[in-house]
This record gives C-alpha cells, structure tokens and sequence, in this order.
C-alpha cells in the first residue's frame, strides 16, 4: 500500500489540482498541505491538529480517512524509540516475536479506532470539555498580537479614554469577527481593516494566519496590527505623474481632511505578469515584479501612492482599504495590459483625495 504522503499526492496530482488551489479550496494553508504529502508531521504543534487536516485533506481528495489513519498510526509505531531493556536483552525467541506481534497488531487496532471514535462518532466528551472552557480576553495597546483564539475569545484594545471589544464569533467556511463598527468575515489568509471608534480612519488590521474550516475545537491562529494613523501623511501633495491616457479621467476612490496610509488587497483569477512600485516613500521604492497564477494574492501597504503594471488586467481584482472604507477598484478588458497610479493628492479647497489614474504605458 502506498505512504500516506504518496495517497495525497497521487490524488491530487490525478486531479490536476494545484498545492496553491488545493490550499485555497480547502482553507489549510500550504506548509501544512506540504507537510502531510512529505509525511513531516513535525510542522504540527499537536497530534490533534495533524490528525484533523490529514482528515479534511483525504476527504477533499477522494481518500478514505480511516485508512489514511491506520497509516498514520503505524508511522507513529515505527518512530517510537525501543526501551534500552530490550536493545541489551538477548535475542528474541519466537515466542516473543509472536507476543510482540500481537501486541502491535493490538496497538494498531486500538489506534485506528481511536481515531475513528474522534473524527467520526460524536464527541460528546469533546464537546463538553470545549463547554467548560472559559472565555479568554487578550489586551492590545499598540504593536501587534498574534494569538490561536477560540469562539468567545476577546481582544481588548484601549483607545483615548475608552476601550474597544474584538471577539471570535464563529468559525465556518469563514471566520466572523465581532467588532464595534460591524461584523468582519475573513477567509485563510485575508486581511481587513476596523474602525473601532468610529471616527473614519481604521485603526486595527486582522489577519486570519490559519484555521480549518468548520472545526471550533481547533480554533484560529489570528494576527492583530495596531495601525498608527493618528497623524497625517507627511509631505503629501499633488504627484508629478506621467500623462494621463487621454479620454480617461482619475476616479475617486476616498476623499478625507487629512490622509492616511492605506492598502491594496490584490487577487488573481488566472496567469498575469504583476509590478508595483512604491510612490514618495524614500526607504521603499524598489520595483517588485511576480507572476501570479490563480488563486494567488498580494497585500500592498503605502502611505502616498502605489503605481502598477498588469500583463492582464482582467484576472486582477483590487480592493482599495483605508479610512474604514472597502472600494473595489476597476482596471481593464481580457489581455490588456495598463499602468496606473493609486495616490494622494489635494484639490483646490484643501480636501485630499485617493485617486486611480490610467498612464500611458
């Protein structure tokens, strides 16, 4: 029979799925889909958690959980060490080659329906042991907190003379979060912004790191950023920018007395050639350049302005972040490339305003 590694990756090869689309579909971040094709079940911080992805995993493929964890179990049997006892005791006798085999048959029996027990029958006892856990709450006041939070469980952030409530609501297919300007859902890997005093500019980002989908008893590994917008850009104004495409007027995207740093959240639905480069911010303006296959997303953070080079724009989907507000951005038709410019700039009046222009490429 093959390794357990070989089953996952055999199947999932069989069925023309990518790691990066495997990862995606199944909401289980990539190291740990490596892992379990490489049997490096090291990666893991607990056998509840490999146990519960290799599940998901198998099942995702087509593979029988059962059998995956009858395998898993011998695996675990091979690397037990010997007791030092038996390595200076003299040779076994068939009689206890026999016992030993009994014994081992025994163990893997036993295992196997352990597992069996754990993921497929109900689990009451789980259950009321996740009951009894109470509600922890975390305290952030600036820098970043990075913490595997369960349902219930509450980050305080105190702000000015006030203090603000983020809590773990559910986890489903996504995670929601329970904040004070309104629920957040977030996917493996996202990231958003909240406004928590509900002045207009976001002061808290949330990242889900990682989680499996409809597992509670597993929890989410969550990352929270204080953002420090308080203060205004310094030295924003108008950019000198190359011509504009003619025909083409800048949009609006936010528009605000003072500006603030914001984000690009970009998703890839299909092969592009991707570039950006960071506008007016001395310390980060070296050219980046990937190519994205589907699936993939980049996270752009500035303070002034972003330009951006598409090989393809219509596999690109931006989503502009900043100032509490999430705005999806428009780029161009099937196999068009374009150049464009996110950034700040002010108006006649003194107002500031995000803008997306087209350049000429």
């Amino acid at each position: 029979m093959k390794s357990i590694g070989e089953q996952l990756k055999t199947a999932r090869e069989n069925r023309g799925i990518s790691i990066d689309d495997a990862a995606h579909e199944t909401n289980i971040a990539r190291k740990y889909l490596v892992a379990l094709e490489s049997e490096d079940f090291s990666q893991f911080t607990a056998e509840t958690y490999a146990l519960g992805f290799l599940k998901n995993y198998g099942e995702y493929l087509g593979l029988n959980a059962k059998e995956l964890f009858a395998l898993y179990r011998v695996i675990k049997i091979q690397e037990a060490p010997v007791p030092v006892e038996q390595l200076l005791h003299t040779p076994l006798n068939i009689r206890h080659i026999l016992t030993m085999s009994i014994i081992v048959l025994f163990a893997l029996a036993a295992g196997g329906g352990a597992a069996y027990y754990f993921f497929f029958m109900p689990k009451n006892g789980h259950i009321e042991e996740l009951a009894k856990r109470q509600p922890v709450e975390y305290s952030l006041a600036e820098g970043s907190l990075e913490k595997r939070f369960y349902e219930g469980d509450t980050l305080i952030i105190p702000f000015g003379e006030n203090s603000y409530k983020v809590s773990l609501h559910s986890i489903g297919d996504l995670i929601t979060l329970s904040a004070p300007e309104k629920d957040i859902k977030l996917g493996l890997n996202n990231e958003s912004v909240a406004d928590i005093n509900s002045d207009g500019i976001t002061e808290l980002r949330i990242s889900a790191v990682d989680y499996a989908r409809n597992r509670s008893d597993v929890g989410a590994l969550l990352r929270f950023d204080i953002i420090n917008i308080n203060e205004p850009v310094s030295d924003t104004q108008v950019f000198d920018a190359p011509p504009a495409v003619s025909g083409t007027a800048p949009r609006v995207i936010f528009s605000a007395v003072n500006p603030y740093p914001f984000t690009l959240q970009v998703a890839f639905s299909g092969y592009c050639m991707f570039r950006w480069e960071i506008l007016r911010e001395p310390n980060r303006q070296a050219r980046n350049e990937r190519y994205f296959v589907k699936g993939d997303e980049q996270t752009i953070q500035a303070q002034n302005g972003v330009r951006i080079w598409v090989s393809n724009s219509s596999v690109v989907k931006i989503l502009a972040i900043g100032g509490g507000h999430n705005i999806s951005l428009e780029l161009g038709s099937p196999g068009e490339a374009i150049v464009e410019d996110i950034y700040w700039t002010r108006d006649d009046d003194g107002r500031y305003k995000l803008i997306q222009t087209r350049l000429e490429s």
